[in-house]
């Protein structure tokens, strides 16, 4: 006998939009305002609601809460966003928020996420593609987790702070300041521990990519220099190894200075 693809105790307001191949599980509730495409398989006692979008092909375990309202004494109700790409896979108890107006106005994960259980994405949190979250890793609001980036499980980053492509962090690192890409982190508060080399290998860096972006670490952390001095030294190797960009590029633009 074939099983239906939602649940008959399943709760769907009539004003949401689901692809018809789209499965919800037992118990789960999904509010008015929410939109999913297809191939996305919900399991039982998932609450989706708010102005929520979710891609294709995502899979979303049981007892997860995707688009509720901001842990944000500001928030007045506005109809802020959740928006979900395509191919994520979202553990048991995961906690998304929306946006708010004072910032974004969404929180957004990308594509190709694999996000374990008891992870809390705040709001207008910004999450690129193909990172990884540790279980009960957690972001405070307004934190931007570029791609490939891997957090340890307990791993914690305060509101603001921005993790830089293809870094990693130690099981239990709390994170006061930006992580530049390319780097290890670890400890409360974390502090640089070289490159996360074994991460740049898997992705296909070349062995001499992965030296150079030793090299640039050295300028950065070993050097003794000012971050603007660096920064100056960085420039240099860009012409030998045009991955330094991306380190350089969110040296720019970092606001609550780097972990040193």
């Amino acid at each position: 006998m074939t099983q239906p693809l939602i649940h008959p105790t399943a709760i769907i307001d009539p004003k949401a939009e689901l692809d018809p191949s789209v499965e919800v599980g037992a118990y789960s509730i999904i509010g008015e305002n929410v939109r999913i495409a297809a191939g996305t398989r919900i399991g039982s006692h998932v609450v989706i609601d708010g102005h929520t979008t979710i891609g294709h092909n995502n899979q979303i375990f049981q007892f997860s809460s995707l688009g509720a309202a901001p842990q944000d004494k500001k928030y007045n109700g506005e109809p802020t966003t959740l928006e979900i790409g395509d191919n994520n896979t979202i553990r048991e108890f995961c906690t998304f928020n929306r946006g708010t107006a004072q910032d974004k106005g969404a929180t957004r994960l990308g594509n190709d996420n694999w996000v374990m259980a008891y992870v809390h994405i705040a709001h207008d949190c910004q999450i690129g593609n193909h990172t990884i979250f540790a279980n009960n890793s957690s972001l405070a609001g307004h934190v931007d987790v570029q791609d490939y980036a891997i957090l340890g499980g307990f791993t914690l980053i305060h509101q603001f702070c921005k993790v830089g492509a293809h870094v990693i962090t130690a099981v239990g690192t709390v994170v006061f300041k930006d992580i530049p890409p390319y780097v290890t982190a670890a400890g409360y508060d974390a502090k640089p521990h070289g490159i996360n080399a074994e991460g740049l290998k898997r992705r296909g860096f070349s062995a001499e990519t992965i030296t150079q972006i030793k090299r640039a670490y050295k300028v950065l952390y070993r050097k003794g220099l000012s971050l603007e001095e660096a920064k100056l030294e960085l420039a240099e190797l860009v012409v030998d190894c045009p991955e330094i960009n991306t380190l350089l590029a969110f040296l720019n633009t970092t606001t609550r200075g780097i972990v040193r």
